[in-house]
């Protein structure tokens, strides 16, 4: 990125930081007693976490902006002071959460966020006006820096002290602040437009999926249209793979803790498994990974090198504690469906496995519409080699073939310490949607730690055995997020081919019933999802419906069409295509699906 781009991004940090304090002043001289969290800075915008004496409502926001926006044209001077903690202790003496924050910040060499600070532990404050808080900054130096035009509060939401649902739940006041009015609207109406496109409401609407509470938090039910798609989705999928020299495989719910054990999920993932369960005196754990079942099976047979590369791939189901805080519609579950694969390999064969997995997965992304992404490759953090099994030695040959796997296919990438898994680094692919909004997608991970905890062997071609890798991956993700995301990619008018329902057939009256069916039947037989919408509603009720239902083609028939044996189309866009043979619009609607167009 250019210099100029990070000066914009620093400022429009500090922007936000200062607007937070700004925005706890306020809140303060409203309610004197309330109690401050913490107030970062955030992509597009800014919060503040208070523990106040009531539920705040619209009204409140309406006037803690509008003082906002006195605030900050008053002149006040964002003035740094580092402090005892004597003083700290004193300035916030009845402020609970602060005193809880110096405590750790003094203890742990951390910031008020949690975050490693650089350096020995210091405690600063910031002060405007009458506000003080315990920050280490940055900010603009004046709130004059803040254009009230370009300031808005958005919302309100629950927030747990520290993100632990046993600590007290705060109220979280989420804003944004841009340097011009200008920007401030284009963003409230990108905000529009996600509202628009959120798939919690567009999968009620459509009659995709449901969440139930007393089901389970974070399971999803997929409903028939939303099975369907899912449906087109992985037959689509099996199909690609069979093509790549994949087979198929399944593999159980559970496992006994034993395995886990021997994985190391048990000693580096525990916080995301569930509870063993006891089964005959044995434990047993659902399966937050589908990798160990694989090396089982690889174990079944002396392998040769002739057998590799074995890519099996699977269609796991898998379940991972979330707070329940952080479960958002099919975007974050407790249950999901991966669309996994693991591949055993020689290790010269690493680099082309790689390299076919990319290949693989941008095909894949491409198809479903996605033409933009950002591409990390996730390595340890050299500080912190705790968090890791294995060798430096294996460490730097899987970083490495990773990297020369982006090189050679001559892909952007950002490397991010410390985000690879405790077994492997890893290539990990973020699609961008029509908003610009990333999506978290295929990972690549390349492990030479499990076929050592494992023992996995290969003959090779001296007769001896050697140890094969392991790369684990997946090209879509998640059938649930993925999914998800392509609700709120497309608004829910989804590609022809992935559309559950492709024509809605509408007859103007009673008496163009019959042709209907007639038009519906050969429909099927050409292979389109139709259906015939005989209701007693007026033919324009009719094509709103329709349209509602983002279905992409409508097709009228009334006395002409039944006399010239045609159909009227119409496209979900409004746009009208006017009379067709019915063969000429079967041709067409195949075309589309063929292609994998949008209408």
């Amino acid at each position: 990125m250019s210099k100029e781009h990070d000066q914009n991004e620093e400022f429009l940090h500090k922007l936000r930081h200062s607007a937070a304090h700004v925005m706890a002043q306020a809140v303060l001289e409203k309610f004197p007693e309330g109690k401050l969290a913490i107030g970062p800075a955030i992509e597009e915008g800014f919060y503040y976490d208070f523990d106040l004496p009531r539920p705040l409502t619209p009204e409140d926001l309406q006037e803690i902006e509008a003082r906002m926006k006195q605030i900050v044209q008053e002149d006040h001077p964002f003035e740094y002071r580092e402090v005892s903690e004597a003083e700290a202790r004193e300035i916030f003496a009845d402020q609970p959460y602060k005193l809880e924050l110096i405590q750790d910040i003094l203890a742990g060499g951390k910031d008020e966020y949690g975050e490693a600070a650089e350096g020995p532990p210091k405690l600063s404050i910031y002060k405007h006006g009458s506000f003080v808080d315990l920050c280490r900054g940055p900010h603009v130096s004046n709130t004059r820096e803040i254009n009230p035009e370009g300031l808005k509060l958005l919302n309100v939401a629950g927030a747990y002290w520290r993100g632990d649902e046993h600590r007290p739940m705060l109220q979280r006041i989420y804003g944004t602040v841009w340097p011009t009015r200008e920007q401030l609207e284009a963003y409230l109406h990108k905000l529009a437009e996600i509202e628009r496109r959120d798939h919690r409401k567009l999968g009620r609407e459509l009659d995709l999926f449901s969440t139930h509470e007393i089901g389970g938090a974070g399971l999803v039910y997929w409903h028939p249209k939303g099975a369907l798609i899912r449906e087109i989705i992985e037959n689509f999928w099996r199909q690609e793979h069979r093509k790549r020299g994949y087979d198929i495989v399944y593999s159980p719910h559970i496992g006994r803790l034993d395995l886990w054990k021997i994985s190391g999920h048990w000693d580096f993932y525990r916080d995301m498994m569930y509870s063993p369960i006891n089964i005959d005196g044995v434990e047993y754990l659902l399966k937050p990974m589908n990798c160990p079942f694989a090396v089982l099976m690889y174990k079944t047979r002396t392998r040769s090198y002739r057998d590799l590369p074995l890519r099996w791939a699977e269609l796991g189901t898998v379940y991972r504690y979330e707070r329940s805080g952080v479960l958002h519609g099919m975007l974050r579950v407790r249950g999901f469906t991966q669309d996994d694969a693991h591949i055993f390999c020689r290790p010269d064969q690493l680099m082309d496995e790689i390299v076919g997995v990319l290949d693989l997965a941008f095909f894949m992304l491409r198809t479903f519409g996605y033409e933009q992404f950002d591409v990390e490759l996730s390595v340890r953090d050299p500080a912190n080699k705790a968090k890791y099994i294995g060798e430096d030695a294996v460490w730097e040959t899987a970083e490495s073939a990773l990297e020369e796997a982006l090189k050679q296919r001559q892909i952007e990438y950002k490397v991010m310490p410390g985000e690879a898994k405790f077994y492997g680094p890893a290539i990990d692919i973020k699609m961008r949607d029509a908003l610009g909004r990333g999506w978290q997608g295929p990972t690549i991970q390349v492990d030479f730690n499990f076929p050592e905890r494992f023992d996995l062997t290969f003959v090779g071609v001296d007769g001896k055995e050697h140890r094969p890798v392991m790369v684990h991956r997946t090209v879509l993700g998640s059938m649930e997020r993925f999914v998800g995301g392509l609700i709120e990619h497309y608004a829910g008018a989804f590609p022809v081919w992935l559309s559950p329902v492709q024509v809605e057939i509408i007859p103007i009256a009673d008496r163009h019933n019959e042709y209907a069916r007639q038009v519906l039947q050969r429909l099927k037989e050409a292979g389109l999802r139709a259906e015939v919408d005989d209701s007693e509603e007026r033919m324009n009720a009719k094509v709103r419906k329709a349209q509602l239902q983002k279905i992409p083609y409508m097709l009228i028939v009334g006395d002409k069409e039944v006399q010239d044996g045609t159909v009227s189309v119409r496209l979900r866009s409004e746009e009208n295509l006017g009379p067709k043979p019915l063969e000429e619009f079967i041709a067409m609607a195949l075309k589309a699906v063929e292609e994998k167009k949008n209408v």
